[in-house]
């Protein structure tokens, strides 16, 4: 697996893990509780890590979380939502700074915890078949993209690394973690999107669908990983949902969109997936700066 960028060791840090996007260090001390969150430029797509990778975006995911811990921390004027950011940020070393943050360990849930605001992707197709999504009941005579009557917490349980998560039912996260701890991790995933999402709309963005990661620490349910990011959500520009003349103009999304397409057009699924061109690697690029420029610009 090429890094793109994520070096092999750092002062002070010792590499445990690296995800398809993400690399976790471990400190040297051992009394040291706090862990390394470095964001690669690797980009990913049907289960496989695409050569080349998008250049500045690790960097971009891990400007936008941290944007987002704030709002959600009370910069926004709404009530705080704990994260794992550790406070004091300046241990991080330089090779990896900007795209990369110092995170408490955290006792991590088996539940991805996914809202759905509106019809699309996965829930789209199920809908056809079955007038549901996740299981769940939908009125009739919904269109690809339409807005939900209200936003669906539809979990997934989060498979070993390697598998495939898999949606589970609400009874299915209660079995997993407890019928008072699945109560807490459907409201607050919940409040956090309908919060969320009414901070992109006063900028001209719609946050269709996100997935969040919570943890425990000292008792307390903590958002973790990343937050919002376009690689965990889906966002759509509001002038064009409303006026496109077609489904893929209405919900051109500020994402790796542009390599799925792509990819799905010029490879099979079968043997190593061809190249990315230039083109298509500055086109993502450019997508990922732009939503954090609509975000972030007062």
């Amino acid at each position: 697996m090429t890094d793109h960028g994520a070096p092999a060791s750092l002062p002070g840090w010792h590499p445990v893990y690296s995800g398809k996007v993400r690399d976790l260090y471990l400190p040297d001390d051992d009394t040291d509780q706090r862990m390394l969150l470095v964001a690669s430029d690797r980009v990913s797509a049907f289960d496989h890590v695409l050569e080349p990778g998008i250049p500045g975006k690790g960097e971009l995911l891990t400007t936008l979380s941290l944007w987002w811990f704030a709002q959600l921390a009370g910069a926004d004027g709404g009530a705080p939502v704990p994260n794992h950011l550790a406070g004091d940020q300046t241990d991080i070393p330089d090779a990896v700074r900007g795209r990369a943050m110092i995170v408490h360990r955290l006792e991590m849930l088996p539940v991805e915890c996914v809202v759905r605001g509106y019809l699309t992707g996965s829930g789209w197709l199920e809908y056809q078949a079955h007038g549901t999504v996740c299981g769940i009941p939908l009125p009739e005579g919904l269109n690809d993209g339409d807005r939900l009557p209200e936003p669906l917490f539809t979990p997934a349980y989060k498979a070993p690394l390697g598998e495939h998560d898999e949606n589970i039912t609400f009874a299915q996260t209660v079995e997993l973690v407890g019928a008072d701890r699945a109560a807490q991790l459907r409201e607050l995933s919940l409040q956090t999107y309908r919060r969320a999402a009414d901070t992109a709309a006063a900028r001209g963005l719609i946050l269709a669908d996100t997935k969040f990661e919570f943890g425990i620490r000292d008792g307390v349910l903590t958002v973790a990983d990343e937050v919002l990011t376009s690689d965990s959500s889906r966002y759509w520009d509001a002038d064009a949902w409303r006026n496109g003349a077609t489904p893929a103009e209405r919900m051109a999304s500020f994402d790796k969109q542009i390599v799925r397409d792509w990819l799905a057009s010029a490879w099979d699924k079968t043997g190593t997936p061809p190249e990315l061109p230039a083109e298509i690697v500055a086109r993502t690029a450019a997508k990922y700066r732009e939503l954090i420029d609509r975000l972030t610009t007062d």
